[in-house]
């Protein structure tokens, strides 16, 4: 064949031209929380903490699925490949552990490594106890008695009553790497400085107070969901104003809850807004015991009559709905309870009237609220909105303002313990992930630190319905169960319940296959930048 000057002469520059590596698939995000989430597969910072540094990095024992955004995410094999009740025994759970799962360092993740995670976290005699860390899980994860392996790839958990949420519980349980605290002195300090698990990205770099860096974990066991990002930088920002500045200059590619009045602004300027809902609802949980202001049911309901959530979702903009319950009212859960809490301040008044309170009697309470965190929106204007409505009708509350973290750890507390700081409230984010939520806010074996209900709230027939519907395995049987059981909660007005958040964030237009799922953790491992 004959070889023309001119092929020549292109093939040489071709080769004296240095080839350009394709761009680095690096996403920067600024969230919400005060300080950076802790690192090592037990952290805190509530909802958010697990989404940023939890999930990404640890696996469960059981995942999520992100698989169907038109649903609420549903329970996932993660580093336990199958689990099944014992159909001889309805309190034991046999679990087939995953075969091939490795740790960022290259161990192996066994059955023995899972069992060491259990002893991390449940017993106190362990030289891995986490004791700052382990009620984080066990105030979720409260009803397992026991743990052991039965088998090369099998461990059996038991559980101190019937509880078929077990599986969805169970993705508090996260994996960290045995070896690794080890070499570091067995220490959990140490191990936060290089924490290795076995997720779809790994920890390259910890800079405290400042930023984490998490990288492509190659080898990780799900092929599918190996991260098309090269780096993922999470940053802490608890300001609102913070986060705006870092996403429009370009410091950051996504923020958690952008200011609610900047999000047209945003949206001319070409940044991407997400909204969609999730399993959350915003609420005061209210002390129901004697000697709280709200140990009375009617200044429970007349402060429920009292709030204009219409109005609070104006203020932010659109980034919520009302809430008359745990449940958005369009869930079959919400049932059809005799209480519809509309915005009505003379039935507020009136109620309050009959608890004993008016003009020359206002009601006065305290309440914790937050300056930011993980699913707390945007805490300061709508809690002096919440003020404001309150006070239209005879209650004069005033806030305990703390950080996030101060409130996590409060909400585990008795309410007369330090932490609660004599609050006759909590304003707190929580979720209705799962068919556990219920049992873990409102039944009598979950009042705190066992469990969520803060507010020591007691009704003999919600206990009942709530108990039966965790030892049934039928799931229509068991929304029934809880269906009753929402009902009686919502005309109790266990809690006063002001919005459900819509997840909003914020993403420059090179964030590229995000898809939200209606879940409080995320998947990274589909986001690319363009």
């Amino acid at each position: 064949m004959k070889i023309t000057r001119r092929i020549l002469l292109a093939t040489a520059a071709a080769a004296s031209t240095p080839v350009r590596a394709a761009p680095a698939q690096v996403l920067k995000v600024g969230m919400t929380s005060a300080d950076l989430p802790t690192v090592t597969g037990i952290p805190n910072n509530g909802g958010e903490g697990s989404r940023f540094l939890g999930y990404p990095v640890y696996d469960g024992v059981v995942n999520w699925d992100f698989q169907h955004p038109n649903e609420i995410a549903e329970s996932s094999p993660g580093l336990f490949s199958a689990l099944k009740i014992d159909p001889a025994n309805n309190l034991r759970w046999i679990c087939k552990v995953r075969e091939g799962v490795k740790f960022h360092d290259g161990t192996i993740c066994d059955a023995d490594a899972i069992i060491w995670n259990f002893r991390r976290i449940y017993d106190d005699k362990a030289p891995q106890y986490d004791a700052p860390a382990a009620p984080i899980v066990r105030a979720t994860v409260s009803m397992l008695a026991s743990y052991e392996k039965t088998a090369p790839d099998t461990i059996v958990l038991t559980t101190t009553y019937p509880f078929a949420s077990l599986p969805y519980v169970l993705t508090r349980v996260m994996a960290a790497s045995p070896a690794q605290w080890e070499k570091v002195g067995k220490s959990w300090a140490e191990y936060a400085k290089a924490p290795i698990g076995t997720g779809p990205f790994r920890i390259t770099r910890v800079v405290p107070g400042q930023y984490v860096e998490m990288s492509r974990f190659d080898d990780y066991w799900d092929k599918a969901r190996i991260p098309k990002l090269d780096k993922m930088i999470v940053y802490p920002m608890p300001e609102a104003t913070t986060r705006l500045a870092a996403l429009r200059s370009g410091q950051v590619d996504w923020i958690e809850v952008p200011p609610p009045d900047a999000i047209p602004s945003l949206k001319a300027a070409g940044f991407q807004i997400s909204l969609w809902p999730y399993p959350h609802t915003y609420p005061y949980v209210m002390n129901c015991q004697p000697g709280s202001p709200f140990a009375d049911v009617r200044v429970r309901r007349a402060v429920n009559y009292a709030i204009d959530r219409e109005g609070m979702c104006k203020i932010i903009n659109g980034t919520g709905k009302p809430a008359g319950g745990l449940y958005p009212e369009e869930s079959p859960l919400f049932g059809k309870p005799k209480n519809r809490y509309t915005y009505d301040p003379e039935k507020a008044k009136a109620l309050l009237k009959e608890a004993g309170y008016g003009p020359e009697k206002r009601l006065k309470a305290k309440i914790m609220i937050s300056t930011s965190g993980s699913g707390q929106m945007v805490p300061i204007p709508m809690n002096e909105f919440m003020q404001q409505n309150l006070k239209a009708v005879g209650v004069d509350i005033e806030f305990a303002v703390v950080e996030w973290g101060a409130m996590l750890v409060a909400f585990r507390s008795a309410t007369d313990a330090a932490a609660s700081l004599g609050c006759d409230a909590v304003n707190i984010s929580l979720s209705y992930t799962d068919t556990s939520s219920m049992f873990r806010c409102y039944s009598t074996s979950s009042i705190a630190p066992k469990g969520w209900n803060w507010g020591h709230y007691k009704n003999a027939e919600v206990d009942a319905l709530l108990d039966k519907a965790q030892a049934t395995f039928d799931r229509a049987e068991q929304d029934n169960l809880l269906m009753r059981a929402h009902e009686l909660v919502v005309d109790d007005a266990a809690w006063l319940f002001m919005v459900h958040d819509l997840n909003p964030r914020a993403m420059s237009k090179k964030v590229k296959g995000f898809q939200p799922a209606q879940s409080w953790a995320q998947d990274f491992t589909q986001i690319s930048i363009s």
